[in-house]
């Protein structure tokens, strides 16, 4: 049971986290013709594929070094604050009108955007080789063939986002308390799971708060705006009366 709920949780963390490489695929071969599309998102993605496994097995080996985890799970609380506060955007994405500059481009972005990927699913996987094989295996097809549906979901229901946030804060607590030398510290004064729930609320909480205060600005805006229009109404008056 263990086993796979961990490999569900590296299919779920690799699929909210890679909604910006479907975007990028869609966006690098949109411009070729329909049967270069699906070459150009077929090797490009093979290629993406064959380097974020590499990277990913890099990272578990070298999550094994005293202080990395620590530094790692530092990382994976603002990867996942960063996912519910900012919206990613990929206009800047060129199209390409050829089947191997497509291929160059979406291989170059996906690797330099999945550094939160590698690191989230090499903590997860703790070091079994198999299941990251496996999780990495089922999921990245899903992207790439669904690329366009999982972003749409995504936006439909948002609450997919706030789950995969929610459990890469999780994972980024317990690769704290997993430290070799930070963890027997943490978990000789306080209980293993407490600091990964404190972590989890605090992500949600900062993405909830960061949501609600996003919509102050242009509220603000739009009062400001509003007070402006009776002042230019009463100056046109003015202007009528002499």
């Amino acid at each position: 049971m263990e086993f796979i709920l961990a490999l569900l949780g590296i299919m779920m963390v690799n699929i909210v986290l890679s909604g910006d490489n479907a975007v990028v695929i869609a966006l690098a071969s949109r411009c070729l013709p329909p049967a270069q599309q699906k070459k150009a998102i077929l090797w490009g993605s093979a290629g993406a594929i064959g380097l974020r496994v590499i990277l990913t097995l890099v990272a578990v080996m070298l999550l094994q070094i005293p202080y990395l985890q620590f530094i790692g799970g530092l990382l994976l609380i603002w990867i996942a604050a960063k996912l519910l506060v900012e919206d990613n955007s990929c206009e800047n994405i060129e199209a390409s009108d050829s089947l191997w500059a497509a291929v160059k481009t979406i291989i170059i972005a996906d690797i330099i955007m999945s550094l939160d990927n590698t690191l989230a699913i090499a903590a997860i996987a703790k070091g079994d080789w198999l299941l990251l094989i496996l999780g990495l295996g089922i999921s990245i097809p899903l992207i790439i063939f669904g690329s366009q549906l999982l972003v749409m979901v995504m936006a439909r229901f948002p609450i997919i986002v706030y789950a995969g946030a929610g459990l890469i804060a999780w994972t980024a607590g317990e690769m704290i308390v997993r430290d070799q030398k930070i963890g027997p510290y943490i978990t000789g004064v306080i209980p293993h799971w407490v600091i990964p729930a404190i972590i989890t609320v605090g992500v949600l909480g900062i993405g909830i708060w960061s949501k609600q205060y996003r919509h102050i600005p242009q509220t603000a805006e739009s009062a400001h705006n509003a007070q402006e229009v009776p002042k230019v109404e009463d100056v046109r008056k003015v202007e009528r009366g002499n």
